[in-house]
């Protein structure tokens, strides 16, 4: 159930720009979730089951979940939860235009080979609730350079979460620090990341690191509980939804440039992966922000 929720929408279109609330059950998460937005979740109390893009997780205790547009997730409590959130569309704060500022882009969200949440101590729960109570209190006020104040918290917000996720192990050190899966998994990481726009295939990636394409598949899914294909997917459709958001270039020229032939298989997967066309992300997300600025 969601309590206290404070909302500030769009001037032209009365859509959310940006939102704080409180929750006390999982009533608005426990179904799927895609939304064209970015939400912090920060859980501080319970567990459960967390379903993010191809994966399941379990989570307990004091937990901060971050979410991209249109990314599919759910969470599911086992024991009673509570918490706060924040959500705010690109619009309203564009982490790929702040990125020099706030790199959050592959640590906090878009982080395809780590789990899209992370465990937090009292304390850090203590001074992200401090930092979102000034947020609410801004949006109550509604003065002058009102986002600007927001944004300036919300940057502050995500450093401080960015400074806890770095200062944590990778999926998997903690259980083989120094072994040859860690490694091989490094190399199937930079692989992916190189070549993503031209090897769309499982195979081709055995083939690139030489190794066999079964203990490769088998290697991948315990360790990352998705196979190697959904990790191929996830690299393509988030480039897919930076150029989207963030060039004008037409949808025909990004599935060429990603590696697809034919704009409308493109156009098809990108759906099947997001629930939203291409252009229906674009209009829904935001547009060429960076030609803009």
């Amino acid at each position: 159930m969601a309590i206290d929720c404070l909302l500030l929408t769009h001037p032209h279109t009365g859509e959310l720009a940006f939102r704080s609330y409180s929750f006390s059950d999982d009533t608005p998460f426990n179904y799927l979730q895609r939304n064209n937005y970015y939400s912090l979740i920060l859980l501080t109390q319970g567990s459960g089951e967390l379903r993010a893009n191809f994966a399941t997780y379990l989570f307990a205790g004091s937990t901060l979940c971050c979410f991209g547009p249109y990314q599919p997730y759910t969470i599911q409590a086992s024991t009673a939860v509570a918490g706060l959130v924040l959500d705010f569309h690109a619009d309203f704060f564009c982490i790929y235009r702040h990125q020099q500022e706030v790199a959050s882009n592959g640590i906090l969200f878009n982080t395809i080979f780590e789990p899209p949440f992370f465990p937090v101590t009292t304390e850090a729960v203590r001074e992200f609730a401090a930092l979102a109570a000034v947020m609410q209190e801004e949006v109550r006020r509604q003065e002058v350079a009102q986002q600007e104040s927001i944004v300036l918290y919300l940057k502050l917000f995500l450093l401080k979460a960015i400074r806890i996720r770095t200062a944590q192990p990778a999926l998997g050190t903690e259980q083989n620090p120094s072994g040859r899966e860690p490694w091989l998994l490094q190399q199937l990481q930079d692989a992916i990341n190189t070549h993503y726009r031209h090897l769309h295939t499982a195979g081709e990636y055995a083939d690139l690191l030489r190794v066999p394409a079964r203990s490769l598949t088998r290697l991948v899914k315990s360790h990352y509980q998705k196979t190697l294909s959904q990790l191929i997917t996830e690299r393509i459709i988030m480039e897919a939804k930076r150029e989207l958001y963030l060039t004008s270039q037409s949808v025909k020229a990004i599935a060429f440039a990603l590696g697809f032939g034919d704009e409308y298989y493109f156009s098809r997967f990108f759906k099947k992966n997001t629930a939203v066309s291409p252009q229906f992300f674009r209009e829904s997300v935001g547009f060429a922000k960076a030609e803009e600025s």
